[in-house]
């Protein structure tokens, strides 16, 4: 199938997310990419994030499917695997991804941390997997960030210099959301 819409997964504590990081920016610039549509809404229980609000919304609300690409950011990166473990998706795009609750009260009420992740089943369920990750992530230690590449065997995109990636503009994602229309 075709990859025809684009689902953009907020990290937790974003507020209105359009206003937020990068998320408004890149849906505007995914939107004017010929053939793609581009989602973004304010995700319910956005402080926690908890996977079992998260992950239905996903399916049901933001209709993530084989012609949808996730692009997840922070917690929205352990929802869109979590969903890839499950759901078959065109691709995932993981900005910030990590894989333990880092010793955060909040990050373990979540529920994404509360077993190993299936590595084998996301990437049975998941055409294409990139990963965007920065070793001045001030919240996220690097060996976290690998450990994700390396389970998922992600295209591994490696910064030295963006910390959680909160800045206002992205320009590499649509690259990389971009060379996926063109993946089969």
């Amino acid at each position: 199938m075709p990859l025809k819409r684009v689902v953009i997964v907020p990290g937790n504590g974003a507020g209105d997310v359009v206003h937020c990081n990068w998320y408004g920016w890149a849906h505007k610039q995914i939107n004017k990419i010929p053939g793609l549509s581009s989602h973004l809404k304010n995700m319910p229980d956005p402080v926690t994030a908890r996977e079992s609000i998260w992950l239905p919304f996903m399916e049901n609300d933001l209709l993530c499917d084989e012609e949808t690409v996730i692009i997840g950011h922070s917690s929205g990166a352990a929802a869109a695997m979590r969903y890839g473990e499950t759901h078959k998706v065109f691709g995932i795009i993981l900005v910030g991804a990590y894989t333990s609750d880092l010793g955060d009260e909040n990050e373990r009420e979540s529920g994404y941390f509360s077993r190993p992740w299936e590595w084998e089943k996301i990437r049975a369920n998941v055409k294409h997997i990139v990963q965007f990750g920065s070793t001045d992530d001030p919240f996220l230690p690097w060996e976290e960030q690998q450990e994700v590449a390396d389970g998922l065997k992600a295209e591994l995109h490696k910064y030295t210099d963006r910390g959680h990636f909160q800045n206002t503009h992205f320009p590499e994602l649509i690259n990389a959301v971009q060379k996926l229309t063109k993946a089969e």
